[in-house]
Order: structure tokens, then sequence, then C-alpha cells
């Protein structure tokens, strides 16, 4: 790993643009998948808070991809902003996680321990890279390729389960 290159966001620009890309995509094709079955997520509160995990899990994504797009913008304040966005973010999607999973007749323990995992490896990622950031140690923007990957799986699979799953 280069360890200059974890830590220069400039170098990473076309990275970052190809995120903002797909996650907006992927946020506005969640969007439509909620907007078709609304009548069935709003019935059933489990499904309302896992359409709100999934789109706050892509909102990460946006708006870290976007953050470290700033022109000029800092390593330490760019450490911040993915600190600040992470520690809120993984709030918001384990308690949206928890209220999801619990009393849900249909999720069994192992759905619920694999959505659990998912939604603390897509949030707590983009914490440790803000951290790694300010620290100038421990991997740097690459922990932000971990939380990017794991939000991108995650989304997908419950926008699967508000568009597809939901009909079952």
């Amino acid at each position: 790993m280069d360890l200059e290159l974890a830590y220069n966001l400039a170098r990473w620009s076309s990275f970052f643009s190809a995120q903002v890309g797909a996650s907006a995509a992927l946020t506005g094709l969640l969007f439509v998948a909620i907007s078709i079955n609304l009548s069935k997520i709003v019935a059933n509160p489990q499904l309302a808070w896992r359409s709100a995990k999934a789109l706050a899990t892509l909102a990460g994504v946006l708006l870290a991809s976007t953050l470290c797009l700033v022109p000029g913008v800092s390593t330490a304040a760019a450490g911040w902003g993915l600190a600040i966005l992470g520690a809120f973010t993984w709030l918001l999607i384990s308690f949206w996680q928890m209220k999801a999973s619990t009393h849900n007749p249909y999720a069994t323990f192992s759905h619920k321990l694999l959505h659990w995992i998912l939604a603390e490896a897509s949030a707590l990622p983009l914490l440790i890279c803000g951290i790694s950031l300010l620290l100038m140690r421990g991997g740097g923007l690459y922990w932000l390729v971990v939380a990017i990957v794991v939000s991108f799986v995650a989304a997908l699979l419950d926008a699967w389960v508000l568009l597809i799953e939901i009909q079952r």
C-alpha cells in the first residue's frame, strides 16, 4: 500500500467522482423502489426502518465522496468531516437496523446477523477513515473503499427486499 497515496485526496478524485455518480444513481433507484411499494412499506414498520437505513447508507457514500471532492480541502478538514459524518451515519444506521430487525417475524437470526454486520461494516469504516486521516496513519482513504463497497452491498440487499421480496 502506497502510504502517501492513502492520505492524498487529490489523487483519489476520479474514484470519488465515480462514487458520487454511483451512489446518486442507486439512491434514485431506491427511491423508485420505495415509491412502487410505498403502501406495503408504510404498513410494515420494519420495512419503513429498513428503507430509512438503506437511504442513509447510500447518503453516507454520497456525502463522503462529495466532501472528498471539494477542491483544496485539507486532509485534516476531510478527516474531521468524515469522522463526524461517520459517527452520525453509524448512529443512524445502527438505530434503524435495530428497529428494522426487532420483532420482525420474517427475519431469521442469520438474516438479522448478516444485516447487522453489513450495517456496522458500512458505517464504522467511514468513521475510522476520518480518524485515520486526522492521525495520518492507519490506512487513510483505503478505509473509505471498504465503507463504500460494503454500503453498496448492504443497500442493494435492502433494495432487493423492498422491491422484490416484499411481493411474496
